[in-house]
């Protein structure tokens, strides 16, 4: 490989760490399963948060504490979600605008 003087030199080059021919699929898919598994967990919290109120109002539990902080956990992993999902749309609409 040649190498590039100029602004960026001092970075180093970024080294293939799939092997040939399977870098495309196996990134993506690992990106999607993990994005699958994070999104499952957002709404595994969101159910636990609707059955804490629930068994609070239907007098089977009288833990206000409990249901408070289920109920808020459930809102800030639903928050960062939406963050991230943010991030990833300005992210793609950044490489959207890239010339080649």
């Amino acid at each position: 490989m040649s190498q590039i003087y100029g602004p960026t030199s001092g970075i180093a080059p970024i080294l293939d760490v799939a092997p040939a021919g399977s870098a495309g699929t196996a990134g993506a898919s690992g990106f999607l399963d993990s994005l699958k598994s994070a999104i499952g967990k957002v709404n595994d919290t969101q159910l636990e948060a609707g059955r804490t109120v629930d068994a609070l109002m239907t007098g089977e539990t009288q833990d206000i504490h409990r249901t408070m902080v289920a109920l808020q956990q459930a809102d800030v992993s639903f928050q960062l979600m939406m963050q991230i999902r943010n991030k990833l749309v300005t992210a793609y609409e950044e490489i959207q605008r890239m010339q080649i």
